[in-house]
């Protein structure tokens, strides 16, 4: 028998069952082979070429190895074939022997592995990939228990490694008015506002004297504002993208998408403060900062994120967005009218917040009164605080769409569990709050931050039936900036 780089490592293990062990003790880098999942993936189809550069090593060096192994433990006439395979390994085409060449990249790349090496090992056997692949790779590692917080710490080096890949792909096309033309276009607006501000952080080092500082200073207040409206694309994400994705199974690169999101709104709020308390030195580094995180999810949206929601979700889906959208509101930008979306069916009964006022709408027997459903809708949303329900399951059921809401919300959250409409560095306290709740340990828990100029009381409460059993969280959220404010006593109407 003569092995090539062309042999299969499948039928060897058939034939040599033996081979397994002798591979995983051969090298550290085999040891993957114990994975039944990537014996079965991978090893079906794998090359012994494409063995040795998963394992780091020249072809030659493995064919000797195992030739020899064969040889000691069966007495057979087996060489090697000397030398590397001309035109190098095959790719692998199949997209589940794809992923598991993916995933073992980026595990060696969390544990150290060398860049450069890995980026040819990828241009090697994977050559080309999707977002969609991207996503569904960091999915499985983040489900087989790899720290969501460990993914978003290297992303930008994941990003690395496929980026000649990444950038061989068109940016993905959609009708104006379309929710992915909307955000594309927004991202157009904030490249040019990124621009902008870079020129201006440029200047500051030149800009010594105080007159000078004071009309570069009023120039970022500009700048920091109109980048503050990032706020409202990262929500159009959050609220509406991202639960499109979780009902398809998707929620690992949404999470970590998010926390970046969070790491970014941090950023440019250490950015206004640098301005306001006149520091020229933090300004010019919190921006920096700031406006290449920015730079890199624009990047990140446009060549993984943007071509795998286009992939995965339907127009059905498309148009729920759509809906929701219009409550967040838009970034810099006004959308086209030219995307009609399809009429789709509503969703279901039991995950809906409650239709618009109608005459014919059933009464409902309250402990203190009888009133219609639309009544009821009335009053919620005229309630000068935000309120949001979330059922003893965790599932966001409710919310009040008042017309100045504290904090955003749209249609997309409900039917969700509330752990998904939190950023991840909340989870900890919002499982606690939940536990307390639903143990019987606590009946509210408080909070109370500043803003934007706003002073806000968020207040959560257990809500219990008659027979004390826990049925759910209420979340009541008010700006009380004016009530904290009030002095003396007001007696009088003082309507003009």
């Amino acid at each position: 028998m003569i092995l090539t780089p062309k042999s299969k490592l499948d039928p060897l293990l058939h034939s040599y069952p033996f081979l397994l062990e002798f591979l995983a003790g051969y090298s550290p880098r085999f040891e993957k082979l114990r994975n039944p999942i990537l014996r079965k993936t991978v090893g079906k189809i794998a090359t012994l070429d494409q063995v040795a550069l998963m394992g780091d090593m020249p072809p030659a060096r493995l064919l000797q190895a195992v030739a020899a192994e064969i040889r000691r433990r069966t007495g057979e006439s087996v060489d090697a074939e000397a030398g590397d395979a001309p035109a190098g390994p095959a790719a692998f085409t199949d997209r589940e022997s794809r992923k598991e060449v993916l995933k073992d990249i980026i595990r060696d790349l969390h544990q150290g592995g060398d860049v450069e090496v890995l980026k040819k090992r990828f241009g090697d056997l994977v050559r080309d990939v999707s977002g969609s692949e991207i996503a569904a790779m960091e999915q499985e590692l983040i489900s087989e228990g790899l720290p969501q917080e460990e993914v978003k710490r290297l992303c930008d080096v994941h990003v690395q490694v496929f980026k000649e890949s990444l950038e061989e792909k068109p940016a993905p096309s959609a009708i104006p008015g379309h929710p992915l033309h909307t955000l594309a276009a927004e991202n157009r607006a904030l490249e040019k506002l990124v621009a902008e501000t870079r020129a201006a952080l440029s200047q500051i080092p030149q800009s010594t004297g105080p007159s000078d500082w004071a009309d570069m200073r009023l120039k970022l207040f500009s700048l920091a504002d109109s980048l503050a409206q990032i706020e409202k694309h990262y929500l159009k994400k959050e609220n509406q993208l991202f639960p499109a994705l979780e009902a398809k199974g998707i929620s690992g690169p949404s999470k970590v998408m998010w926390a970046i999101h969070d790491d970014i709104r941090a950023g440019l709020k250490e950015f206004r403060r640098a301005i306001d308390n006149n520091d020229q030195e933090l300004a010019a580094k919190a921006g920096a900062s700031v406006l290449t995180e920015i730079s890199d999810m624009i990047y990140k949206e446009e060549k993984i994120f943007f071509p795998m929601t286009l992939e995965t979700l339907d127009e059905e889906d498309w148009a729920r967005v759509k809906r929701g959208e219009e409550e967040v509101g838009y970034a810099w930008i006004t959308p086209g009218h030219e995307w009609a979306p399809a009429p789709c069916a509503p969703p279901a009964e039991d995950n809906v917040a409650p239709s618009g006022p109608d005459e014919t709408s059933a009464l409902v027997n309250l402990d203190t009164g009888v009133l219609s459903s639309e009544l009821i809708n009335l009053m919620l949303t005229h309630l000068p605080v935000d309120i949001t329900f979330v059922d003893d399951q965790d599932t966001v059921r409710y919310y009040s769409a008042n017309p100045a809401r504290v904090f955003p919300r749209s249609p997309g959250i409900i039917g969700r569990t509330v752990q998904n409409c939190h950023p991840p560095k909340s989870l900890e306290v919002v499982n606690r709050i939940l536990a307390a709740f639903k143990a019987g340990t606590q009946d509210e828990a408080e909070f109370w931050i500043e803003s934007h100029g706003r002073y806000i009381h968020i207040r959560y409460f257990a809500v219990r039936d008659a027979g004390g059993r826990y049925r759910g969280c209420l979340e009541v959220s008010q700006d009380v900036s004016l009530i904290r404010a009030l002095q003396g006593e007001k007696r009088l109407l003082d309507w003009e």
